[in-house]
């Protein structure tokens, strides 16, 4: 097959840690041709959509994953498979490449599904599951978030459509940054914030469970550093393997099919003990970590599920 990368620049990835990278090595192993390109060269051309990058032989070499051929434009109806795997932020951009990509149903396979990536950012579609996640406010308005605060009293406060842990603040029943963190968000952002009771479990860990077209193949747990409340790798959470509690089970049988029905092939979850926090469609993380814990090869059981999605 021919399948196309929708990602950030190729040449700063981890070998080690990227999954887009994993994704794309399993696709050359199982004789399949790559292309790379990045959010800014996609384009509605007259009809087509089209992307101009680079065909691309992957390999594990630091600092030279991939070796590129000349850089062309490809007419993206003519590759089988299109990964959407660029990293937020979910903004206009963001969501423009989706609905250009949305033009290339149903003769080409786009993962995950652009449609629903769209509708479904990572913050959002876990507030269609209240009775698995820990009590929540969305809103711009401060005299809200303020009233959230006093019923719960230790919050984390975040950006809605973040990533990576920037942005994550703690406030504790003491703090008294409430009113300043809220100037200094709305000062640069129109978008509103997201507000969750702190849960102090998030100590042992923030478990990252991957689902592969709504099943669940495991987990990996990211314990935070030392004084840090964030427990995202980007910010230096440390990986430990971990296995799935029945609990994480009976989150995944009740958002899976969910998943599954809206094209969602490869998700990954954030757990902090009982509670779901986040639902990751635009670029889960994580499949490189589970391999080397538990052996499990994930990219391979990803390109089986979108293979056999394949006419």
């Amino acid at each position: 097959m021919k399948i196309a990368f929708q990602m950030d620049p190729i040449g700063s990835v981890n070998i080690d840690a990227d999954s887009t990278f994993r994704l794309a090595e399993e696709a050359q192993a199982r004789g399949h041709e790559l292309f790379y390109y990045g959010p800014d060269d996609l384009a509605y051309e007259e009809g087509r959509i089209t992307a101009r990058g680079h065909w691309m032989t992957v390999q594990r070499v630091a600092g030279q994953p991939a070796v590129l051929g000349p850089r062309e434009v490809v007419d993206l109806a003519q590759v089988d498979v299109v990964w959407l795997r660029q990293d937020p932020p979910f903004d206009m951009h963001y969501i423009t490449t989706t609905h250009l990509l949305d033009r290339l149903a149903p003769g080409t396979l786009v993962v995950n599904d652009p449609f629903w990536v769209r509708n479904s950012p990572e913050k959002l579609l876990v507030l269609n599951f209240p009775e698995l996640t820990p009590p929540t406010t969305v809103a711009r308005d401060l005299e809200t978030i303020k009233e959230f605060k006093a019923r719960h009293g230790d919050v984390i406060l975040k950006p809605l459509y973040g990533n990576g842990g920037a942005g994550v603040f703690r406030l504790d029943q003491n703090d008294r940054n409430l009113s300043s963190l809220h100037e200094l968000f709305t000062g640069f952002s129109r978008e509103p914030l997201i507000v969750q009771k702190y849960l102090p479990a998030v100590s042992k860990g923030d478990k990252r469970v991957i689902l592969i077209d709504g099943e669940p193949v495991g987990a990996i747990n990211r314990v935070p550093a030392a004084g840090e409340v964030r427990s995202n790798m980007h910010v230096g959470g440390r990986p430990e393997k971990v296995e799935l509690t029945e609990r994480d089970r009976e989150i995944c049988a009740t958002i899976g099919p969910v998943l599954k029905e809206k094209g969602q092939v490869f998700v990954g979850i954030d757990v902090i003990g009982d509670w779901l926090t986040e639902i990751n469609v635009t670029s889960p993380t994580g499949i490189q970590e589970l391999e080397r814990f538990d052996g499990i090869n994930v990219a391979a059981k990803i390109w089986e599920a979108i293979e056999a999605k394949l006419p």
